[in-house]
Parts: structure tokens; C-alpha cells; sequence
């Protein structure tokens, strides 16, 4: 027998059942493929399901109750089980979580697992989305495997995806969206990109506006790479707008059309509609400061929560532990995609990937930096997508580059070194706070640069010099954001303003000066004192509890077992309080009306009965009238009323009301603040 007979034929692997796919991947792939991501999907579950406890954001966390016993509440995404007023955004994320408390009864776990199996999956759907931009071979797979590794451990993820704010269902539906944004590029096929607009509208009744910021991204990488005329091209979108403005408005519509008699008021708005909510507090208010709350608008408001406007917000103290650990990766890696127009040098993405991705980043970090509105810092999860598959592109291109051309070899040696200057000057600002681990970054980094540069000057790379190269590079690159992405699991969830990093101490909004524990910088608000009308740090109105974000209830879990605390003026709402109004509410629907959601979320969660916030979330929405007040007294729907005068200033609360209140209602015996209206 000859040798060329001896060799074995080349065989086609055999195709592999649904279950083996779905677990082991493709006959195809790397053996090592699939198992790795899902090993990373485990880990990213258990950083978003550890220890578990609270009622995370009451704010939610009540209507989320109160949709359990209310389908009426559920469908507006009101407070209250009565429907008097709903929160500030439209209600589909909490409809996820509503379901499951629906299912297995409200609890942390029924009402924040749905957060992390969602957070979960957009891990899962940006690595498949990076993974199907490549033409094939391992690459793709090394990318995807780096872009869930990026995504699981980006610090705001982690603590955003513990909570019930809605940003966590608004990344997966944005994530879905990209994800057939480039299916339809791919494929050619129109279907996909109608699914994509579909899952954007979607994201609008989970955030508003907010979701409407890939749209250029999308829309932009459609008329540059898609196989069709440009009249073809134009009309898919076109196509697509239709689509989008239907899947985003039809909520808005229903709700706008009904009589306000007989629907909640709208909180948030100033004229009682979903269309004032759009374009002003979660609309043009956030980018221009228009429609003040606790940290929002003009004047250094939105600097308490996520410092001044300006290039630099993202790398500021209160937000650079959060998302900017990557950022100067995905600056080398985007310039290298544009400079080297990388399908002519290495086996890269199509360039569909790179203007979805780099201009989903390059849009977010526009608005986030500059705008003048309410801006927390765990608003930038919406930015981790991009920034992990911008990763796990660029990582993988430039690296191809290295090994091929002496002449581009410069730029993963570049990227890393950036990158890891930057994550040694990030983690020593916070000097007593695992000192070492600044240290150890910046040695790694200093032994990838090394050996990489020796390696091409030597014109060699062996396995073991990339194998100590790579090393060094994941260490240099993922040590910080790991770190930080940790500290959310030490403590309980924080609702009001959910950060990761080390505390600083005191009872601000932020870590590393900007959230739970931390301080704001100089450890006051921008000129010495709060936004109009608000309370400082630490402290809620009447001197009690944790002053929450306009987006935010606190964070204290079941408040009313340590007793209940105030939401304006007027001081708290004791235990003793409301012992007695269980006990004499008889049959109003309301057991009492509150000025604001801040005081009536507590009380909601401990009892599970309604209660009225009367002037939404701050007390300063205009929902509560006298003549609406005498029409809720009359009718038996409304006995008792927690009147604390005028709340926060000229043009926040009703001071009418307040007045009617005292003068016309009988103040209740031993228990200070307390009207009985039908006395």
C-alpha cells in the first residue's frame, strides 16, 4: 500500500441533532465553542441571581405588586391596585415581572429572576450576533467568546441586571433588535429587518426615546450594506419606520384615546397624557434638562448622579468604574476597522457588524456624554453591547493583523497598553481599595506590550509567546471591570441608583463618589446644595431614610418593617400609623392618600393594599385636584389623607390641596399629619 494511499480521506463531519447543536454547536465548530459559552452563561447567571434579597426599586416593586391583584393597574402600570396614578414608564418591563409574581406570588426571586435570565440571554444573543459576522473559522467563535466574557463582567451590568429598573428588558430588546438587524444583511432577506424595528418599538414601552438611540446605527449600516437597490434599500426602511411606529405606539395610543376618567393619571406628565411623557420628562427633558427631578435638569441637577455634562462624563469619578474600563479598546479597534478596511488584511466582520455595533457606541456615548437632563450612571448598560462586541471584533482582527503584517502589528500592542494605562489610573482612585490589584493591571500590561513587541521584532510567535501575550492581555483588560463587577453581590440590591465598585462611605448614590455608600463629589450636590426643593444625601424629606433618584424608589427593602418613611414635608408615616388606618379603612379602596409615590411605595409593599400617591413620584405632578378630591371622599373610595403642606417649593405639590385638606378635614388624634376627610 502506497502512503498517499495510507493517508485517511478528508470527511465532512456529520450534522448533529437540535440537542447536540444546542449544546456542543455545530459538527463544525471548535470542539471548545460551545462549551465555553455556556460556561460563561453560567457565570454571568450567577453574578445577576447571587444572594437576592429586597424589594430592590419599591418604586417598581409596587406596581409590580399592585399589578398582582389589579389587571386594570397591570395594563397601565399604575402605583396603586385603585389605578389612580401609574409610574413614569410605560409598563412593559414590568409586565415580565409582573407575569411571574402573577405566577408564583410577589417575592424578590419571582420579580427579579426574569431581570437576570434576560440579562442572561442578551450575553448569549450579542456572542451569537458576533459570532455569525464573521465568515467563518474560529474567529468567530474566539470573538464571541471574548464579546460574553466583555458583557458578562461589565460593572453596571451586573448591578443593573440585580434590580427591576427597566434598562435590563430595554438591552435584551435592543440586543434582539441588532441581532436580526444584521440576520437581514446577512441573508438579504427583508423579514428580519421587520423584526428588527418590531423589537426596537418594543423597547420604546420599556423606556421611551432611550430605545430609539441604535436607530441611526441601524438604519445607517442598512443603506451601506444591504443587497439591494438603493430605492429598495429606502423603501425597507421605510417598511421598517411603519413597523416601528406601530410596535412603539400602539400602547401610547390606547391609553391617550381613553377618557382620564376612566384610566390612571399619567405620572410623569404634566397634562395627564403618554405623549407629554415622551417628548418631555423621558423625552427631550433628559437630553435638554427639561422637567426637573432629583437630579435632573439644568443647573448641576443631573451632575448629583452622573457628574456635568461633557466629553469626559464617562471617565469622570462616578462613571468610570462603571463603563469606561473598555472604552479606549473600542476606540484603537474601530480607527484600525476604518484605517485598514479590514475585509482586505485579515479574515474580519463584515463591515455591517462594525457600523451596527460602532455606531450603537458612538451614539450612546454622544447623548450620555452631553446631555443636561436626569442621567444615572446605570443608564451606560445600554452601552455594553457595543462595547463587547466591538471587543471581541477588534481583539480578534488586530490580532490577525499581528501575526500578518509587520507594518499593522502596532495596534493590539497600542490597544492593550491604553487600556490598561487607563484601568491602573481607574482603580487608583480608589487607592484603599485592593491596592495590589492596580499593580497587578499594570504589570500585565507591561509584560503583554513587552512581549508582543518582542515577538515582532523577533518576526516570530510561537504558541507560548501568544499563549503569555494573551494571558497577560485578558488580565490587563478584564482584572478591573471584574473586580468591580463583584462588589454588587457583597450587599443588598440597591434600587435607587444601582452601581459596582468599592464604597466610600456615607449614604450618597453612587460608588466611587456616585452611588450606594459613596458620596458625590466633595461630598455635596454641584454648589452646595440639592436640585429645587429636594433633601441632601442620606436623607429623605422630614429627615428620615435614603433619598431616591427621579427613576428610582430606594433601596432599603421592606421599609415598613423598620417603619415607614416620608415622602415630603410632614415627616414619616409610623408603624403605630398604619396599624390604626388597616384597622379603620373599612370599605375605601385607598387606605390613605400620601403626597408622593416616594411615601406610598413603602406602605403598599408592607400592607399590599392601596394607597394614593397624589402627586406621583416627587408629590409634584399635578394628578390630584379638589375637585377630585371631594369627588374620591364622596363616593367612599377615599377616607384618610397624610397631608404634609406644601411639598418642595412654589411648582412642586398642590399647596390647594394641602389647604383644602387641613381647613376642611378632621385631624385624627395621636397620629400627627393624619386627616379623616369624611369626618
Amino acid at each position: 500500500m502506497t502512503a498517499t494511499a495510507a493517508r485517511p480521506a478528508h470527511r465532512i463531519p456529520a450534522s448533529r441533532s437540535l440537542p447536540a447543536r444546542l449544546f456542543l454547536g455545530a459538527a463544525e465548530d471548535p470542539r471548545w465553542s460551545r462549551p465555553a459559552l455556556w460556561g460563561v452563561l453560567a457565570v454571568a447567571f450567577v453574578l445577576y441571581v447571587w444572594g437576592l434579597s429586597g424589594d430592590a426599586n419599591q418604586y417598581y416593586s409596587a406596581a409590580i405588586l399592585s399589578g398582582t391583584k389589579s389587571w386594570k393597574a397591570f395594563f397601565f402600570g399604575a402605583l396603586d391596585a385603585g389605578s389612580f396614578i401609574t409610574v413614569d414608564k410605560p409598563p412593559l418591563a414590568l409586565w415580565v415581572m409582573g407575569l411571574s409574581a402573577r405566577i408564583f406570588g410577589y417575592g424578590t426571586w419571582s420579580m427579579l429572576l426574569p431581570q437576570a435570565l434576560a440579562g442572561t440571554a442578551s450575553v448569549g444573543l450579542v456572542s451569537s450576533s458576533v459570532r455569525r459576522a464573521f465568515s467563518g473559522g474560529r474567529y468567530g467563535h474566539t470573538a464571541a467568546l471574548v464579546a460574553a466574557v466583555v458583557m458578562t463582567f461589565t460593572p453596571i451590568t451586573v448591578a443593573i441586571n440585580r434590580d427591576n429598573n427597566p434598562d435590563t428588558i430595554l438591552v435584551l430588546l435592543l440586543v434582539l433588535a441588532a441581532w436580526f438587524c444584521l440576520e437581514s444583511l446577512r441573508t438579504g432577506r427583508l423579514r428580519p429587518l421587520l423584526l428588527c424595528a418590531l423589537f426596537v418599538g418594543l423597547g420604546f414601552n420599556a423606556k421611551m426615546l432611550q430605545a430609539y438611540l441604535v436607530v441611526p446605527a441601524f438604519a445607517l449600516a442598512y443603506l451601506v450594506c444591504a443587497r439591494a437597490s438603493w430605492a429598495k434599500r429606502v423603501g425597507h426602511l421605510l417598511a421598517a419606520g411603519v413597523v416601528m411606529l406601530v410596535s412603539s405606539a400602539w400602547w401610547m395610543v390606547i391609553v391617550d384615546l381613553l377618557p382620564a376618567g376612566s384610566r390612571p393619571y399619567i405620572g410623569g406628565s404634566t397634562d395627564n397624557s403618554v405623549w407629554d411623557l415622551v417628548i418631555g420628562y423621558n423625552g427631550l427633558g433628559r437630553v435638554f434638562g427639561q422637567g426637573q427631578g432629583p437630579g435632573g435638569g439644568g443647573g448641576g441637577g443631573g451632575a448629583g448622579f452622573g457628574g456635568e455634562s461633557g466629553a469626559g462624563r464617562l471617565f469622570n469619578d462616578i462613571m468610570a468604574g462603571q463603563i469606561s474600563w473598555l472604552l479606549p479598546f473600542c476606540v484603537v479597534a474601530l480607527a484600525f476597522a476604518v484605517i485598514m478596511r479590514v475585509r482586505r488584511l485579515t479574515d474580519g466582520p463584515s463591515w455591517a457588524a462594525w457600523l451596527v455595533w460602532g455606531g450603537w457606541l458612538v451614539v450612546h456615548y454622544m447623548v450620555f456624554s452631553f446631555s443636561s437632563g436626569t442621567f444615572h450612571p446605570y443608564y451606560t448598560t445600554a452601552m455594553a453591547p457595543a462595547v463587547a462586541a466591538l471587543c471581541g471584533m477588534g481583539g480578534v482582527v488586530m490580532w490577525q493583523a499581528y501575526r500578518r503584517s509587520r507594518a499593522w502589528a502596532w495596534a493590539l500592542p497600542l490597544a492593550v497598553a491604553v487600556t490598561g494605562a487607563w484601568s491602573f489610573m481607574v482603580l487608583r482612585r480608589t487607592p484603599d481599595w485592593a491596592p495590589w490589584l492596580a499593580w497587578v493591571v499594570l504589570g500585565a500590561t507591561l509584560v503583554a506590550v513587552a512581549v508582543l513587541a518582542l515577538a515582532r521584532v523577533r518576526a516570530q510567535v510561537t504558541v507560548k509567546i501568544a499563549a503569555v501575550a494573551l494571558a497577560a492581555t485578558v488580565v490587563a483588560g478584564l482584572a478591573g471591570p471584574a473586580a468591580f463587577a463583584v462588589t454588587p453581590l457583597q450587599s443588598q440590591v440597591n434600587g435607587s441608583n444601582p452601581t459596582a465598585g468599592p464604597s466610600t462611605g456615607g449614604m450618597g448614590f453612587g460608588r466611587m463618589g456616585g452611588g450606594p455608600g459613596g458620596q458625590f463629589p466633595g461630598g455635596e450636590f454641584p454648589g452646595g446644595q440639592m436640585p429645587s426643593g429636594q433633601v441632601p444625601p442620606g436623607q429623605m424629606p422630614g429627615g428620615q431614610g435614603q433619598q431616591d433618584g427621579r427613576d428610582a424608589g430606594s433601596g432599603t427593602g421592606r421599609s415598613g418593617r423598620a417603619g415607614f418613611m416620608g415622602g415630603g414635608p410632614g415627616g414619616g408615616v409610623s408603624d403605630s400609623m398604619v396599624k390604626y388606618l388597616l384597622a379603620n379603612q373599612g370599605k375605601a379602596t385607598w387606605l390613605v392618600a400620601v403626597n408622593s409615590s416616594m411615601q406610598a411605595s413603602p406602605i403598599i409593599l408592607s400592607t399590599g393594599k392601596p394607597v394614593l400617591a397624589m402627586g406621583g413620584f416627587t408629590g409634584s405632578d399635578p394628578a390630584m385636584t379638589v375637585d377630585r378630591l371631594k369627588e374620591l371622599v364622596s363616593s367612599g373610595q377615599l377616607r384618610y389623607v397624610m397631608s404634609g403642606g406644601d411639598r418642595g417649593g412654589p411648582d412642586r405639590g398642590n399647596s390647594e390641596v394641602s389647604t383644602y385638606v387641613q381647613e376642611n378635614c378632621k385631624a385624627v388624634d395621636g397620629q400627627e399629619g393624619l386627616y379623616d376627610c369624611t369626618a
